[in-house]
């Protein structure tokens, strides 16, 4: 139950949250108490003791409560209120949605596979910061312990028959016998190696005293395929607890976070995040707000956490954490030893992952300042088209945030204009893009030069955006065109922003490529066999190899037709009767 209030003074002597607005009923503030009363009521006095709280207090106009039943209960919720509604004045992890993450799935017979989005069903591993390290594993795993990939069982696949999956679907194995390859995979995302493999050898040894040797030679397959994985990727420690390390590295309006997890003493990867709204914020306090808003639904929550420096009064995370480990959890901050040098390498990486994205703001401030800009180009568009002599002619659209890809809005575009017209259909895909008036960018790059520059112009203008900065980047002498100037603008080769422009044009000519190729591929592909019920891929690939021809399909017999692999009578009967 909230409360609303104006001022501190009817608060109760309990502990909960606070929930500060300003004059637009805007959350402004999320806070955490012991006691509600004494806490609030510290925002009230003549002399605050932060300009920050001071600034905070100068847009303060209503104040909401809740009660609950312990502090620790008043942390979990604080955190969530400030995930979901990330208040203006509040420390917050910034951009941890943008991580991929492995799930296993809950269903009887589980997948794996990557999202970015954490459900209440499933099992959670991540989340990773390198999605094609992630993706390389998944798909080792898959090979290795051949689970199924299929969305619905609803028959044996291709990869069955090619023996990249078990065929749960037609009873080849059972469900305790897939359960337990599930576990080896929950295992080796848990970085617990040396179980798996120890169990592997014990099953290895079974398999043999049996005289199943096939059976023994393909887990001995996967032993040396685990072990061969181990030493590419992972640094051994003389440690074997499951750690987090981390550490920071302070930026003017923000911090950025490096968590090192190290599992059964191995470190297995490492995640960056940045903190915002750390203005006159101490280490400490953006170390608590970053364990607090981290750790929780659906993540693993190590035996410790090993920081940079200590967290004043941390025994309520502690608490909390334990809770959520189901044993005691310990946080630390050692000032010599292994953990020591583990804690300076996280701040080292910290220290380079700053640097980087201080590379790409100057990066935007010179863009800025090149083409005369308003505002730094925070958010840019680039276009592409992409066909063959007009045919299967599609377009790219795709956006980079912050100077690096935001591929949750790349977008493909079918072209319906008749080519090859590469003007027309620039302009058509601008239409496209544009009529629907979402999430509009700081500056606009066309792959091309004043013809593309011109079309596109004409769409602004019909949708009233003029105001939106375009340009045209020349590929031959990477010359910048910008409406109603004929001279070209130049920027030196060497010039971080000429770097991020061509990023953007040949990240949006790659883009619009990869889907020409995708459609031209599946266009090759393409036969009558698609037009006919009861006929799928697999059938399809039976009946084109036992047959050659599409022209011996036609003149093939029922009898022949359910001769081929997976046919059956009803089958056979639609690809004759479809053919006379």
């Amino acid at each position: 139950m909230t409360t609303k209030l104006k001022s501190p003074d009817n608060l109760p002597d309990k502990p909960g949250i606070y929930i500060m607005r300003d004059i637009n009923e805007e959350i402004i503030y999320v806070g955490k108490a012991k006691s509600l009363i004494k806490r609030v009521k510290s925002y009230f006095k003549d002399k605050l003791d932060s300009p920050k709280t001071e600034v905070l207090m100068q847009h303060f106009h209503s104040l909401e409560y809740i009660v609950t039943n312990s502090e620790k209960e008043a942390l979990i919720l604080e955190a969530t209120l400030i995930k979901k509604h990330r208040p203006k004045y509040n420390i917050q992890l910034k951009d941890d949605k943008r991580y991929p993450y492995v799930k296993i799935t809950d269903e009887p017979y589980p997948r794996i596979l990557i999202t970015r989005n954490i459900t209440k069903k499933g099992s959670f591993f991540g989340p990773f910061t390198d999605v094609t390290v992630v993706r390389k594993t998944v798909k080792f795993l898959k090979q290795l312990f051949k689970i199924r990939t299929c969305k619905n069982m609803n028959g044996p696949c291709l990869n069955s028959q090619i023996d990249l999956c078990q065929a749960p679907c037609k009873g080849d194995i059972s469900k305790e016998e897939y359960n337990e390859i599930i576990n080896k995979i929950d295992l080796f995302f848990q970085g617990k190696y040396s179980v798996i493999v120890q169990n592997l050898k014990k099953e290895m040894k079974d398999a043999a005293n049996n005289q199943e040797y096939e059976k023994a030679a393909i887990i001995r397959d996967q032993i040396f395929s685990i072990e061969e994985i181990m030493e590419q990727q992972f640094v051994e420690l003389d440690d074997d607890l499951d750690q987090d390390i981390i550490a920071t590295a302070s930026g003017e309006d923000s911090v950025i976070v490096i968590v090192m997890p190290i599992r059964n003493g191995k470190i297995v990867g490492r995640d960056d995040f940045i903190m915002s709204g750390t203005e006159n914020q101490t280490i400490s306090e953006v170390l608590y707000a970053f364990i607090q808003q981290y750790y929780g639904y659906n993540k693993h929550t190590p035996k410790q956490i090993i920081l940079e420096e200590p967290i004043e009064d941390d025994s309520l995370l502690v608490e909390w954490l334990s809770d959520l480990r189901g044993n005691k959890v310990y946080i630390k901050s050692p000032v010599k030893g292994t953990k020591f040098k583990l804690v300076r390498m996280a701040k080292k990486n910290a220290e380079i992952i700053k640097n980087q994205k201080n590379k790409l703001e100057n990066s935007m401030i010179e863009l800025k300042r090149y083409l005369k800009l308003e505002k730094l180009p925070r958010v840019i568009e680039g276009y592409d088209i992409s066909n063959i002599s007009g045919k299967l002619a599609v377009g790219s659209k795709v956006s980079f945030l912050d100077g690096k890809p935001n591929k949750k809005q790349y977008k493909h575009f079918r072209i319906d204009t008749p080519g090859p017209n590469d003007f027309a259909m620039m302009k058509e895909l601008l239409t496209k893009r544009f009529k629907n008036q979402d999430h509009l960018p700081d500056l606009i790059v066309i792959d091309g030069g004043k013809g593309q520059l011109g079309m596109a112009c004409d769409v602004l203008e019909k949708y009233n955006l003029q105001h939106i900065p375009i340009i045209g980047l020349a590929k031959e002498f990477e010359e910048i065109y910008i409406p109603n100037v004929s001279a070209p603008i130049i920027i030196p080769k060497n010039n971080q922003a000429l770097y991020l422009l061509q990023q953007v044009r040949d990240e949006s000519h790659r883009f619009a490529v990869t889907y020409h190729r995708k459609l031209r591929s599946k266009k090759l592909t393409e036969s009558s066999l698609d037009e006919i019920t009861g006929i799928g891929s697999v059938r399809k690939m039976n009946l084109l190899k036992h047959f050659k021809t599409i022209d011996n399909i036609k003149k093939a017999t029922i009898e022949e037709l359910k001769s081929v692999k997976g046919m059956n009578e009803s089958s056979a009967f639609n690809v004759y009767d479809f053919y006379h």
